[in-house]
């Protein structure tokens, strides 16, 4: 299985306004893929749609050889969304230690798994403390730490290090590229932060629910014989 997701004529639009139009996508296994465009691009309808949160008007979703919405995919995909799904009456713990449970990990697995969530966040010492007295910062951490806690063949992350202090941003893009090199996951992040697209295997970029360029961060910037993926940007009509 050489690819992990596979876009196939994808569309979609909500009250008569297309959001994505008609594109194709295909990512490959074992690596970081950056989906990269301004708010409003369709980032997010994008990776709703390979999660199977939202389906499309047309075409097809494929993610690790199962034609999406499919149950079997739920224990294979970490999903951190954009917006903080937690809650916020429960400990930072016992919202990873729920989650955990959902995906049936064994008690020794998830004692484990929460230590290594919680420590690549940076949450170790605050995971008794109640959701509702987080940060915004603290609960995009323990958003992404939730997405890890099951150890997933393919990682979705939209925006994650939003509202996130420099040095642990750090410590999470270290995290993902070892995923990457030692275990061999497969990342989507959605950005629209210049650096964290340099360090991107592949990049998708998007324009008004349009695939405008694709290809790795140095080949585009060869491509458009520029010295910045923001100057790729520019070069193909991405702001106006």
């Amino acid at each position: 299985m050489k690819h992990a997701i596979i876009m196939e004529g994808i569309a979609k639009g909500f009250q008569h306004k297309k959001v994505i139009q008609p594109l194709d996508l295909t990512i490959e296994r074992s690596g970081i893929f950056g989906l990269l465009g301004p708010s409003g691009c369709g980032k997010t309808t994008l990776i709703k749609m390979i999660v199977g949160l939202i389906n499309p008007d047309a075409g097809r979703v494929t993610v690790l050889d199962y034609k999406v919405p499919n149950e079997a995919l739920l224990m294979e995909i970490g999903y951190m969304a954009q917006s903080d799904a937690l809650y916020t009456e429960l400990t930072g713990a016992e919202n990873l230690e729920f989650f955990a449970k959902l995906y049936r990990l064994s008690k020794k697995e998830r004692s484990g798994r929460i230590r290594y969530a919680a420590e690549i966040v940076g949450l170790t010492n605050d995971l008794n403390t109640r959701v509702a007295y987080y940060s915004g910062g603290m609960k995009r951490r323990l958003s992404l730490a939730i997405a890890l806690i099951q150890n997933p063949e393919i990682l979705i992350l939209d925006e994650p290090t939003v509202g996130i202090d420099p040095s642990l941003k750090r410590t999470i893009w270290q995290e993902l590229e070892r995923l990457r090199d030692e275990e061999r996951k497969t990342i989507v992040i959605t950005t629209h932060v210049m650096d964290e697209a340099e360090r991107c295997d592949k990049l998708a970029m998007l324009r008004e629910g349009a695939i405008i360029a694709s290809g790795t961060p140095a080949a585009l910037k060869e491509q458009y014989a520029v010295k910045s993926l923001d100057d790729v940007f520019l070069q193909i009509g991405g702001v106006r």
